[in-house]
């Protein structure tokens, strides 16, 4: 019985410029994305010899959650909201293929916290069916042909398809997040530790979206976008000149009382903490509500994340991805 598991790591955006908002309700953006050695695991189980029955009109799928986190309601991840579901249900309708899937999800990245998890999970599940689903396990589908799926299913699901294809964690991504640019991390990316912390309190992404935009119909603009070149720079964390359109949205809305008035404070106070605890560059994730810290310093990263965690539930060490983790194998059993 062929059994594939896959590593689906977790992203920060180190940069975040939003664009307008298009004609197709979605916005231009703007990113440099990193992955991180830090995610989900899933685990596919099948039987290639064994296809659905002629009277179901669906092959069936069971979906086991094992769930990690501190916090969080697991019926969150409930079938008919999970994108791994609609990955599955999509790969099904363009192949023909009719096994039934057995699939247990270690869940370790929160739910609405900027970190794309739901995104690396259905980029996960492509990969993982693409190998189940042909001879050999050699893939069936193009990466071209999967990357056009990803993005019908998700903005940042490019962007974790091209991670494992082309073995490259950073990259920089615009339109929508179709377009995806993988290049090689900077050298000192390798030497930088990572510390992430999330409050708690997921961010509601369409939400913060629809408030960006109302934010900029009343508010004076600073320009955010620089060049790409400026990011193939080697600059120390100290001197990078990121930033993210999203956390002036959060203090409006926290002012106008149009957003969780604790997630703007409470996402500022966990950024300066993480610059006082010796972060040479801490910043938001996407649109929340993990923050992340960048040290150059792996034991300041340790002692950083031991007393953060007194304080909050969900604070992870980690670094670059620097591996194929997240290319499938399988075994046969």
């Amino acid at each position: 019985m062929p059994r594939i598991s896959v590593e689906a790591p977790a992203k920060v955006n180190l940069h975040l410029h939003v664009g307008e908002r298009r004609s197709d309700g979605f916005h231009d953006i703007e990113s440099l994305f990193l992955a991180l050695a830090y995610g989900d695991t899933l685990s596919f189980e099948t039987n290639l010899e064994e296809p659905a029955l002629p009277s179901e009109t669906m092959p069936s799928t069971e979906i086991i959650l094992d769930w990690q986190l501190p916090w969080g309601d697991p019926k969150d991840l409930s079938p008919e909201k999970n994108i791994v579901n609609r990955a599955i249900s999509l790969f099904r309708e363009r192949t023909g293929f009719d096994k039934k899937l057995k699939i247990v999800m270690e869940k370790r990245i929160p739910l609405g916290g900027g970190l794309g998890g739901g995104s690396s999970d259905a980029a996960a599940t492509l990969l993982a069916l693409n190998r189940l689903a042909s001879p050999g396990g050699t893939g069936l589908l193009s990466a071209t042909v999967l990357t056009e799926m990803g993005a019908s299913l998700g903005s940042d699901i490019p962007f974790f398809l091209q991670t494992a294809l082309n073995d490259t964690p950073t990259a920089w991504v615009s339109g929508r997040g179709e377009h995806v640019q993988p290049f090689a991390a900077p050298a000192q990316f390798q030497n930088l530790s990572f510390v992430l912390v999330n409050p708690g309190i997921p961010s509601d992404t369409a939400k913060a979206f629809r408030l960006l935009d109302e934010y900029r119909a009343t508010a004076p603009r600073s320009p955010t976008s620089i060049p790409h070149s400026s990011f193939l720079i080697p600059h120390s964390p100290h001197d990078w000149p990121f930033t993210n359109d999203f956390m002036p949205v959060f203090e409006a809305g926290f002012k106008q009382e149009k957003l969780d008035g604790r997630l703007f404070s409470v996402c500022r106070e966990i950024i300066c903490t993480l610059k006082d605890l010796g972060a040479e560059f801490s910043g938001l994730s996407g649109s929340g509500s993990t923050c992340f810290g960048v040290f150059a310093n792996k034991e300041r990263a340790s002692t950083a994340k031991e007393t953060l965690l007194l304080r909050w539930n969900f604070v992870i060490e980690t670094f670059c991805l620097r591996s194929k983790r997240f290319s499938a194998t399988i075994n046969s059993k």
